[in-house]
Protein backbone atom coordinates (compact mmCIF):
# COMPACT_ATOMS: atom_id res chain seq x y z
CA UNK A 1 0.00 0.00 0.00
CA UNK A 2 3.08 2.47 0.80
CA UNK A 3 2.88 3.09 -2.89
CA UNK A 4 -0.36 4.35 -3.64
CA UNK A 5 -0.62 7.66 -3.28
CA UNK A 6 -2.79 9.93 -0.66
CA UNK A 7 -5.62 10.29 -2.99
CA UNK A 8 -5.77 7.01 -4.27
CA UNK A 9 -5.49 5.19 -0.87
CA UNK A 10 -8.20 7.83 0.35
CA UNK A 11 -10.35 6.27 -2.72
CA UNK A 12 -9.78 2.71 -2.13
CA UNK A 13 -10.36 2.95 1.69
CA UNK A 14 -13.35 4.67 1.07
CA UNK A 15 -14.98 1.41 -1.35
CA UNK A 16 -13.27 -0.98 0.83
CA UNK A 17 -15.11 0.43 3.93
CA UNK A 18 -18.07 -1.46 5.72
CA UNK A 19 -20.74 0.52 3.98
CA UNK A 20 -24.99 0.09 4.67
CA UNK A 21 -26.85 1.68 1.26
CA UNK A 22 -29.39 2.59 3.54
CA UNK A 23 -32.45 4.11 2.01
CA UNK A 24 -33.08 7.00 4.50
CA UNK A 25 -30.53 9.79 3.67
CA UNK A 26 -31.73 13.49 4.61
CA UNK A 27 -30.58 16.74 3.95
CA UNK A 28 -31.82 18.27 7.43
CA UNK A 29 -29.60 16.70 9.70
CA UNK A 30 -26.91 14.89 10.29
CA UNK A 31 -26.46 11.34 8.88
CA UNK A 32 -24.50 9.62 11.74
CA UNK A 33 -24.36 6.37 12.13
CA UNK A 34 -26.88 5.90 8.94
CA UNK A 35 -25.19 6.26 5.87
CA UNK A 36 -21.60 4.57 6.36
CA UNK A 37 -18.91 5.49 4.34
CA UNK A 38 -15.01 5.56 5.46
CA UNK A 39 -15.23 6.19 9.26
CA UNK A 40 -12.66 7.73 11.59
CA UNK A 41 -12.86 7.74 15.15
CA UNK A 42 -10.47 8.32 18.00
CA UNK A 43 -9.53 6.02 20.45
CA UNK A 44 -11.57 7.88 23.34
CA UNK A 45 -14.35 8.12 21.34
CA UNK A 46 -14.59 11.77 21.37
CA UNK A 47 -14.48 12.87 17.90
CA UNK A 48 -16.12 10.74 14.43
CA UNK A 49 -16.16 11.80 10.95
CA UNK A 50 -18.19 9.59 8.45
CA UNK A 51 -16.67 10.79 4.96
CA UNK A 52 -18.82 9.78 1.83
CA UNK A 53 -18.87 11.06 -1.94
CA UNK A 54 -21.44 11.03 -4.87
CA UNK A 55 -21.30 11.94 -8.72
CA UNK A 56 -23.99 12.35 -11.76
CA UNK A 57 -22.68 12.38 -14.92
CA UNK A 58 -25.50 13.38 -17.30
CA UNK A 59 -26.12 13.52 -21.08
CA UNK A 60 -29.28 15.05 -22.74
CA UNK A 61 -30.85 17.10 -25.12
CA UNK A 62 -33.93 19.31 -26.17
CA UNK A 63 -35.61 19.43 -29.52
CA UNK A 64 -36.13 22.31 -31.59
CA UNK A 65 -39.67 21.86 -31.73
CA UNK A 66 -43.27 19.32 -31.23
CA UNK A 67 -42.24 18.14 -34.97
CA UNK A 68 -38.51 19.39 -35.40
CA UNK A 69 -36.53 16.88 -33.57
CA UNK A 70 -33.75 19.05 -34.69
CA UNK A 71 -31.23 19.42 -31.30
CA UNK A 72 -31.75 22.57 -30.01
CA UNK A 73 -29.91 22.49 -26.57
CA UNK A 74 -27.42 19.82 -25.48
CA UNK A 75 -26.37 19.07 -21.58
CA UNK A 76 -23.57 16.82 -21.10
CA UNK A 77 -21.74 17.29 -18.22
CA UNK A 78 -20.94 16.45 -14.25
CA UNK A 79 -24.08 17.61 -12.76
CA UNK A 80 -23.06 16.61 -9.66
CA UNK A 81 -19.99 15.85 -7.72
CA UNK A 82 -20.38 16.09 -4.23
CA UNK A 83 -18.05 14.89 -0.76
CA UNK A 84 -20.18 15.12 2.57
CA UNK A 85 -18.64 14.47 5.96
CA UNK A 86 -21.17 13.98 8.91
CA UNK A 87 -19.94 13.26 12.33
CA UNK A 88 -20.07 14.58 16.23
CA UNK A 89 -17.20 16.34 18.45
CA UNK A 90 -16.98 15.18 22.08
CA UNK A 91 -20.22 13.21 22.33
CA UNK A 92 -23.26 12.32 19.82
CA UNK A 93 -24.78 14.94 21.19
CA UNK A 94 -23.02 17.29 19.80
CA UNK A 95 -23.30 16.14 15.68
CA UNK A 96 -22.03 18.32 12.64
CA UNK A 97 -22.58 17.72 8.90
CA UNK A 98 -20.59 19.57 5.94
CA UNK A 99 -20.95 18.87 2.22
CA UNK A 100 -19.09 20.06 -0.32
CA UNK A 101 -19.80 20.40 -3.95
CA UNK A 102 -17.55 20.89 -7.08
CA UNK A 103 -19.07 20.98 -10.29
CA UNK A 104 -20.57 24.34 -11.91
CA UNK A 105 -24.18 24.00 -12.39
CA UNK A 106 -23.55 22.48 -8.31
CA UNK A 107 -22.25 26.32 -7.62
CA UNK A 108 -24.72 28.78 -8.42
CA UNK A 109 -22.04 30.75 -9.97
CA UNK A 110 -24.39 31.71 -13.11
CA UNK A 111 -26.87 33.84 -10.48
CA UNK A 112 -24.57 34.95 -7.60
CA UNK A 113 -21.06 35.41 -9.87
CA UNK A 114 -19.02 33.36 -7.44
CA UNK A 115 -18.22 29.86 -7.03
CA UNK A 116 -20.63 28.29 -3.65
CA UNK A 117 -18.97 25.53 -3.22
CA UNK A 118 -20.25 25.25 0.57
CA UNK A 119 -23.73 23.84 0.49
CA UNK A 120 -24.08 22.71 4.15
CA UNK A 121 -22.86 23.67 7.11
CA UNK A 122 -24.41 23.36 10.27
CA UNK A 123 -24.08 22.10 14.21
CA UNK A 124 -26.53 19.96 15.04
CA UNK A 125 -27.33 19.46 18.93
CA UNK A 126 -29.69 16.77 19.87
CA UNK A 127 -31.27 17.46 23.20
CA UNK A 128 -33.31 13.81 23.52
CA UNK A 129 -34.17 11.46 20.60
CA UNK A 130 -37.07 13.35 19.63
CA UNK A 131 -35.95 16.89 19.37
CA UNK A 132 -32.48 19.02 18.65
CA UNK A 133 -31.63 22.03 16.74
CA UNK A 134 -29.17 23.03 14.06
CA UNK A 135 -27.04 26.48 13.80
CA UNK A 136 -25.11 26.67 10.42
CA UNK A 137 -26.32 26.25 7.02
CA UNK A 138 -28.34 23.83 5.71
CA UNK A 139 -31.88 23.24 4.01
CA UNK A 140 -35.02 24.62 5.05
CA UNK A 141 -38.00 22.65 6.50
CA UNK A 142 -39.53 23.02 2.62
CA UNK A 143 -41.14 20.71 0.28
CA UNK A 144 -40.72 17.55 0.15
CA UNK A 145 -39.04 17.21 -3.18
CA UNK A 146 -36.40 20.03 -1.88
CA UNK A 147 -35.23 17.95 1.38
CA UNK A 148 -35.23 14.94 -0.62
CA UNK A 149 -31.35 14.68 -1.49
CA UNK A 150 -30.46 14.31 -4.98
CA UNK A 151 -29.41 11.24 -4.24
CA UNK A 152 -32.68 9.78 -3.51
CA UNK A 153 -34.61 11.00 -6.84
CA UNK A 154 -36.28 8.57 -9.20
CA UNK A 155 -35.81 11.34 -12.62
CA UNK A 156 -33.10 12.59 -13.06
CA UNK A 157 -33.93 16.24 -11.86
CA UNK A 158 -36.31 17.27 -9.39
CA UNK A 159 -39.32 19.01 -10.81
CA UNK A 160 -40.14 22.68 -12.53
CA UNK A 161 -42.69 23.02 -9.53
CA UNK A 162 -39.80 23.06 -7.08
CA UNK A 163 -37.60 24.83 -9.69
CA UNK A 164 -39.82 28.09 -9.21
CA UNK A 165 -40.89 27.90 -5.78
CA UNK A 166 -39.10 26.07 -3.64
CA UNK A 167 -37.46 27.72 -0.70
CA UNK A 168 -33.62 25.72 0.05
CA UNK A 169 -30.85 26.48 1.60
CA UNK A 170 -30.11 29.19 3.81
CA UNK A 171 -27.86 30.20 7.17
CA UNK A 172 -29.72 30.34 11.09
CA UNK A 173 -31.31 28.34 13.49
CA UNK A 174 -33.82 25.42 13.29
CA UNK A 175 -35.59 23.16 15.55
CA UNK A 176 -37.03 19.95 14.92
CA UNK A 177 -39.69 18.01 16.98
CA UNK A 178 -40.91 14.37 16.51
CA UNK A 179 -43.21 12.32 18.46
CA UNK A 180 -46.59 10.38 18.64
CA UNK A 181 -50.42 11.06 19.21
CA UNK A 182 -52.45 8.38 20.10
CA UNK A 183 -50.32 6.03 18.30
CA UNK A 184 -49.98 8.33 14.94
CA UNK A 185 -46.39 9.80 14.30
CA UNK A 186 -45.72 13.76 13.99
CA UNK A 187 -42.93 15.91 13.26
CA UNK A 188 -42.73 19.28 13.11
CA UNK A 189 -39.76 21.52 12.26
CA UNK A 190 -38.95 25.66 12.14
CA UNK A 191 -36.87 27.66 11.06
CA UNK A 192 -35.68 31.45 11.60
CA UNK A 193 -32.84 32.25 8.66
CA UNK A 194 -31.44 35.29 6.91
CA UNK A 195 -33.97 34.37 3.69
CA UNK A 196 -30.31 35.14 1.44
CA UNK A 197 -29.66 31.26 1.12
CA UNK A 198 -26.54 29.86 0.73
CA UNK A 199 -22.73 31.24 0.83
CA UNK A 200 -24.06 35.14 0.78
CA UNK A 201 -21.11 37.98 1.81
CA UNK A 202 -23.27 40.68 3.31
CA UNK A 203 -27.09 39.79 5.18
CA UNK A 204 -29.76 42.48 5.99
CA UNK A 205 -32.33 43.05 8.72
CA UNK A 206 -34.51 41.22 6.99
CA UNK A 207 -35.42 37.34 7.81
CA UNK A 208 -36.72 34.13 7.08
CA UNK A 209 -39.71 32.59 8.98
CA UNK A 210 -40.32 28.93 8.15
CA UNK A 211 -42.38 26.10 10.06
CA UNK A 212 -43.76 22.52 8.46
CA UNK A 213 -45.79 19.87 10.03
CA UNK A 214 -45.52 15.90 8.81
CA UNK A 215 -48.23 13.38 9.85
CA UNK A 216 -47.46 9.81 9.19
CA UNK A 217 -50.97 8.25 9.82
CA UNK A 218 -50.21 4.55 8.99
CA UNK A 219 -46.84 4.62 10.71
CA UNK A 220 -43.32 4.98 10.12
CA UNK A 221 -41.80 3.96 6.60
CA UNK A 222 -39.36 1.44 6.32
CA UNK A 223 -35.68 3.21 6.70
CA UNK A 224 -37.39 6.41 6.58
CA UNK A 225 -38.21 6.19 3.16
CA UNK A 226 -41.03 9.20 3.44
CA UNK A 227 -38.10 11.13 2.35
CA UNK A 228 -36.56 8.62 -0.74
CA UNK A 229 -38.37 8.34 -3.62
CA UNK A 230 -39.62 5.25 -5.36
CA UNK A 231 -40.43 2.01 -2.54
CA UNK A 232 -36.68 0.36 -2.81
CA UNK A 233 -38.57 -0.82 0.91
CA UNK A 234 -41.30 -2.60 -0.86
CA UNK A 235 -43.54 -2.03 2.33
CA UNK A 236 -45.44 -4.76 3.61
CA UNK A 237 -48.23 -2.22 4.65
CA UNK A 238 -49.54 1.00 3.25
CA UNK A 239 -47.75 3.98 4.20
CA UNK A 240 -48.26 7.90 4.10
CA UNK A 241 -46.96 11.10 4.96
CA UNK A 242 -48.44 14.57 4.86
CA UNK A 243 -46.95 17.49 4.98
CA UNK A 244 -47.48 21.02 5.01
CA UNK A 245 -45.95 24.29 5.74
CA UNK A 246 -45.26 27.94 5.19
CA UNK A 247 -42.38 30.33 5.06
CA UNK A 248 -42.06 33.63 4.94
CA UNK A 249 -39.47 35.86 3.91
CA UNK A 250 -38.92 39.59 4.38
CA UNK A 251 -36.56 41.95 2.75
CA UNK A 252 -35.24 39.48 0.43
CA UNK A 253 -32.76 40.37 -2.37
CA UNK A 254 -33.43 37.53 -4.73
CA UNK A 255 -35.86 36.37 -7.19
CA UNK A 256 -36.15 33.20 -5.84
CA UNK A 257 -35.81 34.24 -2.53
CA UNK A 258 -33.12 31.74 -1.12
CA UNK A 259 -32.35 31.29 -4.68
CA UNK A 260 -32.36 33.29 -8.05
CA UNK A 261 -30.72 36.39 -9.70
CA UNK A 262 -30.59 39.80 -7.22
CA UNK A 263 -33.60 41.48 -7.58
CA UNK A 264 -33.34 45.92 -8.14
CA UNK A 265 -34.96 46.06 -4.66
CA UNK A 266 -36.21 44.06 -1.59
CA UNK A 267 -39.23 42.42 -1.40
CA UNK A 268 -41.22 40.05 1.30
CA UNK A 269 -42.83 36.50 -0.30
CA UNK A 270 -44.46 33.99 1.38
CA UNK A 271 -44.49 30.76 -0.13
CA UNK A 272 -47.05 27.76 1.12
CA UNK A 273 -46.17 24.22 0.37
CA UNK A 274 -48.20 21.24 0.98
CA UNK A 275 -47.38 17.43 0.15
CA UNK A 276 -47.64 13.98 0.64
CA UNK A 277 -45.89 10.23 -0.24
CA UNK A 278 -47.38 7.12 -0.31
CA UNK A 279 -46.28 3.67 -0.82
CA UNK A 280 -47.10 -0.01 -0.84
CA UNK A 281 -45.87 -3.32 -1.98
CA UNK A 282 -43.50 -1.63 -4.66
CA UNK A 283 -45.79 1.42 -5.81
CA UNK A 284 -44.89 4.97 -4.83
CA UNK A 285 -46.82 8.27 -5.30
CA UNK A 286 -46.13 11.64 -4.54
CA UNK A 287 -47.46 14.98 -4.61
CA UNK A 288 -46.57 18.62 -4.34
CA UNK A 289 -49.01 22.06 -4.35
CA UNK A 290 -47.02 25.40 -3.60
CA UNK A 291 -48.04 28.72 -4.02
CA UNK A 292 -46.00 31.65 -3.74
CA UNK A 293 -47.21 35.52 -3.38
CA UNK A 294 -45.65 38.94 -2.86
CA UNK A 295 -47.69 42.49 -3.22
CA UNK A 296 -45.08 43.70 -5.27
CA UNK A 297 -43.43 40.99 -7.35
CA UNK A 298 -41.71 43.38 -9.78
CA UNK A 299 -38.65 45.45 -9.69
CA UNK A 300 -36.53 47.68 -11.79
CA UNK A 301 -33.29 48.93 -12.47
CA UNK A 302 -32.36 52.39 -13.33
CA UNK A 303 -31.93 51.33 -16.94
CA UNK A 304 -35.51 49.95 -16.77
CA UNK A 305 -34.44 46.05 -16.55
CA UNK A 306 -36.54 44.12 -14.86
CA UNK A 307 -36.82 41.24 -12.55
CA UNK A 308 -39.22 39.94 -10.38
CA UNK A 309 -40.64 37.06 -7.96
CA UNK A 310 -42.36 34.47 -9.97
CA UNK A 311 -46.09 34.67 -8.53
CA UNK A 312 -48.27 31.88 -8.86
CA UNK A 313 -48.81 28.24 -8.37
CA UNK A 314 -47.23 24.75 -9.34
CA UNK A 315 -48.43 21.51 -8.67
CA UNK A 316 -46.60 17.91 -8.93
CA UNK A 317 -47.61 14.18 -9.38
CA UNK A 318 -45.47 11.32 -9.44
CA UNK A 319 -46.01 7.00 -9.98
CA UNK A 320 -43.69 4.65 -9.85
CA UNK A 321 -43.39 0.89 -9.61
CA UNK A 322 -40.36 -0.95 -8.58
CA UNK A 323 -40.38 -4.51 -10.58
CA UNK A 324 -38.13 -7.47 -8.45
CA UNK A 325 -35.89 -6.86 -11.25
CA UNK A 326 -35.23 -3.46 -9.40
CA UNK A 327 -36.24 -1.60 -12.49
CA UNK A 328 -38.62 0.57 -11.79
CA UNK A 329 -40.54 2.47 -14.75
CA UNK A 330 -42.15 6.32 -13.10
CA UNK A 331 -44.37 8.72 -14.73
CA UNK A 332 -44.89 12.74 -13.86
CA UNK A 333 -46.83 15.55 -14.67
CA UNK A 334 -45.96 18.91 -13.38
CA UNK A 335 -47.62 22.42 -14.09
CA UNK A 336 -46.75 25.96 -12.97
CA UNK A 337 -49.38 28.72 -13.13
CA UNK A 338 -47.55 32.47 -13.25
CA UNK A 339 -50.68 34.71 -11.82
CA UNK A 340 -50.67 38.57 -11.53
CA UNK A 341 -47.86 40.79 -12.74
CA UNK A 342 -45.57 37.58 -13.01
CA UNK A 343 -47.83 36.50 -16.01
CA UNK A 344 -46.88 39.75 -18.07
CA UNK A 345 -43.33 37.63 -18.13
CA UNK A 346 -44.16 34.28 -18.01
CA UNK A 347 -46.30 31.64 -19.59
CA UNK A 348 -48.12 28.64 -17.94
CA UNK A 349 -45.67 25.49 -18.21
CA UNK A 350 -46.99 21.99 -18.30
CA UNK A 351 -44.29 18.94 -18.66
CA UNK A 352 -45.10 15.14 -18.88
CA UNK A 353 -42.63 12.91 -18.45
CA UNK A 354 -41.92 9.44 -18.26
CA UNK A 355 -38.43 7.65 -16.85
CA UNK A 356 -36.92 4.15 -15.88
CA UNK A 357 -34.17 3.60 -13.39
CA UNK A 358 -32.60 0.42 -12.55
CA UNK A 359 -30.70 0.06 -9.19
CA UNK A 360 -27.74 -1.49 -8.81
CA UNK A 361 -27.24 -0.83 -4.93
CA UNK A 362 -30.50 1.09 -4.32
CA UNK A 363 -29.55 4.69 -4.79
CA UNK A 364 -26.46 5.14 -3.94
CA UNK A 365 -26.14 2.99 -7.47
CA UNK A 366 -28.28 3.95 -10.36
CA UNK A 367 -28.97 4.91 -14.24
CA UNK A 368 -31.70 6.76 -15.15
CA UNK A 369 -33.47 7.32 -18.57
CA UNK A 370 -36.02 9.99 -18.91
CA UNK A 371 -37.91 11.23 -22.00
CA UNK A 372 -40.41 14.57 -21.43
CA UNK A 373 -42.63 16.58 -23.10
CA UNK A 374 -42.78 20.55 -22.57
CA UNK A 375 -45.94 22.33 -22.99
CA UNK A 376 -47.07 26.20 -22.86
CA UNK A 377 -50.55 27.85 -22.58
CA UNK A 378 -51.87 24.72 -21.89
CA UNK A 379 -51.51 24.15 -25.84
CA UNK A 380 -50.03 20.14 -26.05
CA UNK A 381 -50.39 20.06 -29.91
CA UNK A 382 -47.14 18.79 -31.10
CA UNK A 383 -47.21 21.59 -33.96
CA UNK A 384 -47.24 24.44 -31.27
CA UNK A 385 -43.84 26.28 -31.62
CA UNK A 386 -43.17 26.96 -27.77
CA UNK A 387 -43.13 22.71 -27.61
CA UNK A 388 -40.48 20.46 -27.38
CA UNK A 389 -39.33 16.78 -26.56
CA UNK A 390 -36.23 16.60 -24.14
CA UNK A 391 -34.63 13.39 -23.14
CA UNK A 392 -32.06 12.33 -20.26
CA UNK A 393 -29.50 9.40 -19.24
CA UNK A 394 -28.25 9.97 -15.73
CA UNK A 395 -25.62 7.51 -13.88
CA UNK A 396 -24.80 8.42 -10.23
CA UNK A 397 -22.47 6.74 -8.41
CA UNK A 398 -21.59 7.26 -5.10
CA UNK A 399 -21.33 5.47 -1.15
Amino acid sequence: MRNLSPVLFLFVAMIAAHAVFGQGEVDERSMIFRMKGLEVKTKDSSFYVNFRFRMQNRMGFNTQGGEDFGIREWDARVRRLRLRADGYVLNPKIGYSIQLSFSRGDMDVDNTGIANIVRDAVVFYHFTDKFYVAFGQNKLPGNRQRVNSSGQLQFADRSIVNNAFTVDRDFGLKAYYNNELAGIPYRLKTAITTGEGRSVNTTDNGLAYTGRVEILPLGEFENEGDYSEGDLEREDRPKLSIGGGYSYNVKTNRTGGQLGKELYAQRDMGTAIFDLIFKYNGWAYESEFLKRNADDPLTTSKSGDVRYIYNGWGNNHQLSYLFRSNVEPALRYSIIQPEGQTALYERRKEVLEAGVSRYFRNHRIKAQLSVSYNTQDGDWHIKQDANYWGALFQVELGI
